[in-house]
């Protein structure tokens, strides 16, 4: 799952979000007017500037405070634009993002919690015609195609977990349970472009606000490996995963993606596997965390494999370090599994410290070069 969000969490809409940017200037980077500063402390979350142009924007994050932050670029109902995690105490960081002209929010969340300390900001500029490099439409439209298949896929093995769980057979359904969250796991990068489907299919147990109840996979992993029961309220969850599943099948299609959110999505969803998943808390019951950590890297790959004729334009060195990286750490995730060709790995249970800490590394040395990507695909100015 992606970190928690912001309770307002709302359904997207198909005129939300539109990317819009400039003539193409290779190694550009935003104009002077198109950076907002962003400094965050315990207790303040101040900006540069409260009104910009639309298109392509730059924050330029700095933590003063003590907490590791967040900070998010916000609809005013609190759908995600884009968004930067993790950001330690003494840190800067950079994110790139594309706006249509509206009001938004950017929120910067001291110690990952809560609602966020929030500032009004405007994008201005009115209706702006699109020049953007017709390969990045190809891009968006090849990622949706991706995200589509995998939702396609996915149902049919959903639906024989959902099966197995109401049939009360406990071995089956465990079987059946990694694989039907494969092509959920794929899509991750663009997850906050479905609304509010990740809080109710892939939300774990401390992930949960106030007043939520608890549905999806994981409540169903609990049942399955730790109650090791099947009850009537676990035969009704499971055909409520379903008639989500159903839901976000229908809304990829809808979904606002951008080349920039396909980036930054990318990145931040390495951050989680670093944070989350190698840890071992995304699949504590099952400890299928292996299934999910590939599915996430190749989720993240695509998106990266279709932005890369671009970004290899702009900046054909940090294409090297990615193509390095990814190769790097899909070799090690190879030796934890029977052949390449197969989702057969082994328990995260028998990868012993030492081997999480190989695939914390090799997360990290992944996620530091592609923060840079979306930078990399927005290198433009706008004329």
């Amino acid at each position: 799952m992606r970190a928690v969000r912001f309770s307002a969490l709302t359904a997207v809409t198909a005129a939300a979000l539109a990317a819009v940017t400039g003539c193409t200037e290779k190694g550009g980077s935003a104009d002077g007017d198109r950076v907002i500063n962003v400094t965050a402390t315990d207790d303040k979350c101040e900006v540069s500037k409260k009104e910009f142009p639309a298109g392509h924007l730059e924050l330029a994050i700095e933590n003063k405070g003590s907490k590791v932050t967040e900070v998010y670029v916000l609809f005013p109902d609190d759908r995600i634009v884009t968004e930067r995690e993790n950001i330690g105490p003494g840190t800067k960081q950079k994110v790139t993002a594309e706006v249509k002209a509206g009001d938004y929010r950017i929120a910067c969340k001291p110690g990952m919690k809560g609602d966020g300390i929030r500032q009004d900001v405007k994008a201005t500029g009115g209706s702006i015609a699109a020049k953007r490099d017709p390969r990045l439409d190809k891009a968006v439209a090849a990622y949706r195609q991706y995200a589509q298949e995998q939702a396609d896929a996915t149902l049919p093995k959903a639906e024989a977990f959902a099966a197995a769980v109401k049939d009360g057979d406990i071995a089956a359904a465990k079987k059946a349970y990694a694989p039907s969250r494969i092509g959920w796991e794929r899509t991750e990068p663009v997850a906050e472009s479905f609304g509010d489907i990740d809080p109710k299919v892939d939300v774990r147990a401390d992930g949960l606000e106030s007043g939520q109840k608890w549905t999806g996979w994981h409540r169903l992993e609990k049942a399955l490996w730790q109650d090791k029961k099947i009850g009537a309220e676990e035969k009704t969850l499971a055909d409520q995963l379903i008639t989500d599943l159903k839901d976000w099948q229908k809304r990829v299609g809808k979904a606002d993606i951008t080349p920039t959110s396909m980036a930054n999505g990318a990145k931040e969803l390495l951050d989680e596997v670093a944070t989350g998943k190698v840890t071992g808390e995304e699949e504590r019951y099952s400890h299928t965390d292996l299934v999910d950590f590939k599915a996430n890297v190749e989720g993240a790959q695509e998106s990266y494999e279709l932005l890369k004729p671009v970004a290899k334009e702009n900046d054909p060195a940090l294409v090297t370090e990615l193509d390095k990286q990814f190769t790097a750490l899909n070799t090690l995730l190879d030796t934890y599994r029977a052949d390449k060709s197969s989702y057969d790995f082994v328990s995260y249970e028998k990868v012993d410290e030492a081997g999480q800490k190989k695939l914390s590394d090799g997360v990290n040395a992944l996620a530091e070069p592609l923060s840079k990507l979306a930078a990399a695909v927005a290198a433009t100015k706008q004329g």
